[in-house]
Order: structure tokens, then sequence, then C-alpha cells
């Protein structure tokens, strides 16, 4: 066995880790702010306040808004994905095997940055309902008015994430999944799982937090949450002599935060 792999393999490897994390490792990264490039263990997002417009006299002063400004900041963390593969030469001529261990450390670097989206979504002290029951149509129009109270733009960029029994229970409510109601387009079993309703794009997820029989499901806005990145997934391939293997290690460093908590509402479900 060779105590070295071909850089173009290396190159190659690293490039579907990269691009398996891009295209399915994470689902909620576009969802949210992204700030790339991140240097230092930190960084800050941006809040900015309400303005109020006013008359003025004649050739006088423009009234000044007085916008509040803030910043919220945003502590990086390493997060590594490695594993040991013995005869990994042979993966050079197995694209199959290859593809399989690249979506493994991909996907498990993916659900670490789902998790960091989640933990800063569940910061969020707004609730719409309670867990007495599942995800209801009463529930939904409840966080929908909490959001529109709240001034969260309907501009297209409002997400909400749900557990798959709540997606099941959203599939029974005639205003999501009836053509007749969204139009043929908007069906949620075509494509992917997801879909537009009521200017929200509408994601089921298999990680959101779960206590006893209650799920946390979550309604946002994307300028409500920051997500830094201060290095994206990169792999590295070594040999290890003693082990007689080599081991692939992909890592990132990265970030979320809260941004604005009246841009998220909570909608606790009864799950059995």
């Amino acid at each position: 066995m060779s105590t070295s792999i071909d850089q173009a393999f290396v190159k190659q490897f690293e490039r579907e880790v990269h691009e398996a994390y891009q295209r399915q490792g994470s689902k909620l990264r576009h969802t949210i702010r992204v700030k790339n490039g991140v240097i230092g263990s930190s960084t800050v997002f941006q809040k900015v306040g309400r303005g109020a417009a006013a008359t003025k006299a004649r050739n006088s002063f423009v009234p000044v808004m007085n916008i509040e400004f803030a910043t919220v900041e945003a502590r990086l963390y390493d997060y590594y994905a490695g594993e040991w593969i013995d005869q990994l030469d042979e993966l050079k001529t197995n694209i199959d095997e290859r593809s399989v261990l690249a979506n493994t450390g991909a996907f498990a670097l993916g659900r670490k940055t789902d998790e960091l989206v989640i933990e800063a979504l569940d910061t969020s002290n707004q609730e719409a309902g309670s867990d007495a029951d599942g995800l209801t149509k009463a529930k939904v129009l409840k966080a929908f008015e909490m959001l529109g109270e709240n001034d969260v733009p309907d501009d297209g960029q409002r997400y909400a994430i749900v557990g798959w029994k709540q997606w099941s229970e959203l599939l029974n409510l005639a205003e999501f999944a009836n053509s007749e109601f969204v139009g043929d387009a908007e069906l949620p079993w075509k494509g992917s799982q997801a879909k537009m309703w009521l200017g929200t794009t509408w994601i089921p997820h298999s990680g959101l937090p779960r206590e006893s029989t209650t799920r946390t499901c979550y309604w946002y806005h994307k300028s409500a949450l920051g997500h830094a990145i201060g290095q994206d997934v990169k792999t590295d391939i070594s040999w290890h002599g003693d082990r007689a293997a080599h081991f692939i290690s992909s890592s990132m460093s990265q970030g979320a935060v809260m941004i604005e908590p009246k841009g998220v509402v909570k909608m606790p479900c009864l799950e059995d």
C-alpha cells in the first residue's frame, strides 16, 4: 500500500466533500444571514431599529429619524468529522465508495450547521399556541399574526421549519395541500420536500428539539438570525504508518446567533 495519495485524488475528494455539504449537508444555511471569511474567534452582525418619518416646515432642517443601531456578536467554534480508512488507494478507482465517504463527512458537518441555527432560533421567547395539540390551522394563523404585528417583512424571505410529524399534519390541511387552494405548482409533494404557503417557505426537518411529547417548530425571517463562517468545510487526508491507514478529517469553523428575536416565533406541538 502506498504511503502517499495522489494530489489530484486529494483535491477531488475535498471538492466532493465541499459540494456535498453545499448541496445536501445543511437545510437551513441558506435561510439566514451569512457572513463568510470571518477572521478571529467572533464577529458582529448589525442590528438596525425602526425609523420614523415626520413633516418639516419650509426651509427648516430635515427631521432626523434617530435610528437605533446595535451589534450582535456571533462566536465561532471549530468542528471536526474524521474517519480511519484502510486501503484508501483502492478508492481512487471506486467512485461510488469515494462518494459515500465524502457524503458522510459532509452530512455530519451539515447537521452540525443546522444544530447551530436551531439553537439560535430556540433563544426566542415568542410562542404561538401551546403544546396541548399539534400543528393546527389556528396555531399557524396565530404565528402568522404575531409576525405581522411585529412588522416582520412579508418579502418572500420568511421560513418555517417543522418536524415530520407536523409536516404530515399540514398535509391534512386543505389550505396547505389542496391544489384548489394553493394551485398545482405549489403542491408539497412535487419536487423537493419544501413548499411556499402564506408567503413562507415551509421545510420539514428531522433535527428540531423535542422534550418529552413536545416538538418545537419555528417560523422566522431570514434577517432575524446570523451565521458566521470562519472556515468553510475543508478536508485533509494523511497517512499514519502505525495504523497502516489513512485518516480523513473534515473540519469547519462556524457560529450562529439571534439578531432580532421579534422575527422568530416558536410553535410548540404535541408529538406522541
